[in-house]
C-alpha cells in the first residue's frame, strides 16, 4: 500500500484535538491483529493500556500523550495500527523482523482534563529519574521488561515554533536527546539520528522547509535522556502547526508519514548509524511565531506591532481557542501565522496584556468586518 491511501488507513472516529481513553476503548475491537492489555493506572485509577503486534526480534517501543494535551500523535497512531493490519508485503517484513508495541495513551487523566500535566500536576517527561508518579513507573516497567532496541517518545509542540529563522512553521520537529552533559555524539545517538535525517528527508518532498530539530541540552530526569543513556536510541517527535490546521488533521497525516518512514529506516539500516550528520543540517526550532500579528498599529505611544496567541481551553469537552493579546511591540516574534496590517492607524487606549482580542478590535479605526472575516478563516478548528 502506498503512501497515497492514507485516506484508506485514517482513523475516522478520532478527530480534532481532543482525544481521551474514552475515545479509543471502542477502537480495540478494530484491531483483531494486536495484543492489547491494561500495563497499569493513573492517578485516578484509570487505564492505561497497550498494543503490540509483530514476531520479530528487534524490538521497538513507542508511547504518546505522556502529556495530556498532547493528542496529534495519538490519532496518528490509530491510522498506523490500521497500516499494520493490512497485509502488505512491506507489512509483512516488519512484523516478521520487529516486535512493536504502543502507548497510545500514557497520560489519561490529562487527556480527560486536555491538561499537559498529569492528576498530580506533575510533567511526568520530568519524573523519569525519581518516578514518583504511578503512570511514570508504568512506563519504566515496560521499558525494563520489554528491553527495547529502539524508543520512540511522541508528543505535540505549540504553534510558536519556526523552523530556524525564516517565516517556516515548525510543521514536525524532532530530537535525539542527549546522553550526558557534554552532548557527545555517541553510538546510540548517531542511530537515532539517521532515523531522523531519513524522515527528514521524506518530509522536505511534502512540506519543505518545515522540520525542526529541538535544542539537545542535557536533562536526565526527561524520560528521553534517561532511556537515550541507557544506550537505547531514542526519538523525539513534535506535532506541529499546519497553515490553518488548529484540528491539525494535516499534521496527523504527516506524522503518520513520519512514523512509517521511521519503521522503514530502522528496517533498512539495522541498528547501523550511516548518514546521520544530515541531522544536523535541520534547523534548529525558533519561537518566531505567534497566531495573529497585527502589524503598523497606531498607539498613544506611537507604530507598533500587537501579537495574540490563541489559549486553548476545554469547554463542554470541545476544545476552544480563545484569542489573547499576548504582547505589543514584542521584537522576538516576528511572524504570524496570520498577518494584518493597520497601516498607522490610531490605536487609542491604554493597554495590558490580558486584553481580550475583541476589546482590541473594537478600538482599531479600520474595518474590522475584514479582520474578523481573516480570524474566521485563520481558526479553521
Amino acid at each position: 500500500m502506498c503512501l497515497e491511501n492514507y485516506s484508506e488507513l485514517k482513523e475516522r472516529k478520532l478527530s480534532g484535538r481532543y482525544i481521551t481513553p474514552d475515545m479509543i476503548k471502542p477502537l480495540e475491537n478494530e484491531f483483531d491483529l494486536f495484543t492489547i492489555k491494561k500495563i497499569g493506572e493513573s492517578v485516578k485509577g484509570n487505564e492505561i493500556i497497550s498494543y503490540a503486534i509483530g514476531t520479530g526480534k528487534t524490538r521497538l517501543l513507542f508511547w504518546s500523550q505522556m502529556h495530556g494535551n498532547e493528542s496529534t500523535s495519538t490519532k496518528a497512531l490509530f491510522d498506523f495500527f490500521h497500516y499494520l493490519q493490512s497485509n502488505t508485503n512491506e507489512v509483512k517484513e516488519f512484523l516478521n523482523q520487529f516486535k512493536l508495541l504502543f502507548i497510545p495513551i500514557l497520560n489519561p487523566d490529562g487527556a480527560f482534563a486536555y491538561t499537559r500535566l498529569n492528576a498530580n500536576n506533575v510533567d511526568l517527561n520530568r519524573d523519569a529519574q525519581h518516578l514518583n508518579q504511578p503512570e511514570s513507573r508504568v512506563l519504566r516497567q515496560l521499558f525494563d521488561e520489554f528491553q527495547p532496541h529502539y524508543c520512540f517518545n511522541l508528543h505535540g509542540q505549540r504553534t510558536i515554533f519556526s523552523a530556524g529563522n525564516k517565516p517556516k512553521s515548525s510543521i514536525l520537529s524532532f530530537l535525539t536527546p542527549s546522553q550526558n552533559p557534554e552532548k557527545e555524539v555517541t553510538d546510540s545517538r548517531k542511530v537515532s539520528m539517521s532515523i531522523i535525517a531519513d524522515i527528514s528527508m521524506m518530509l522536505q518532498t511534502k512540506i519543505p522547509g518545515s522540520v525542526g530539530r529541538y535544542d539537545d541540552g542535557f536533562n536526565i530526569n526527561c524520560v528521553g535522556d534517561t532511556f537515550q543513556s541507557l544506550n537505547v536510541p531514542t526519538v523525539l517527535f513534535e506535532a506541529g502547526h499546519y497553515p490553518d490546521d488548529y484540528e491539525r488533521e494535516t499534521t496527523r497525516e504527516l506524522f503518520f508519514y513520519s512514523l512509517l518512514e521511521a519503521v522503514r529506516s530502522v528496517f533498512r539500516r539495522a541498528g547501523e548509524d550511516l548518514g546521520y550528520e544530515a541531522y544536523f543540517d535541520i534547523p534548529e526550532n525558533n519561537k518566531l511565531f505567534c497566531d495573529i500579528l497585527f502589524k503598523n498599529v497606531g498607539l498613544k505611544e506611537g507604530i507598533n506591532n500587537l501579537t495574540v496567541q490563541y489559549e486553548e481551553r476545554l469547554i463542554d469537552e470541545t476544545i476552544q481557542f480563545i484569542p489573547k493579546l499576548t504582547g505589543i511591540g514584542s521584537n522576538k516574534i516576528i511572524f504570524g501565522h496570520k498577518e494584518f496590517d493597520c497601516e498607522n492607524k490610531q490605536f487609542f487606549p491604554e493597554l495590558s496584556s490580558n486584553i481580550e482580542l475583541q476589546n482590541v478590535l473594537q478600538y482599531l479605526n479600520f474595518d474590522n468586518k475584514n479582520v474578523m472575516k481573516g480570524l474566521k478563516n485563520a481558526r479553521k478548528i
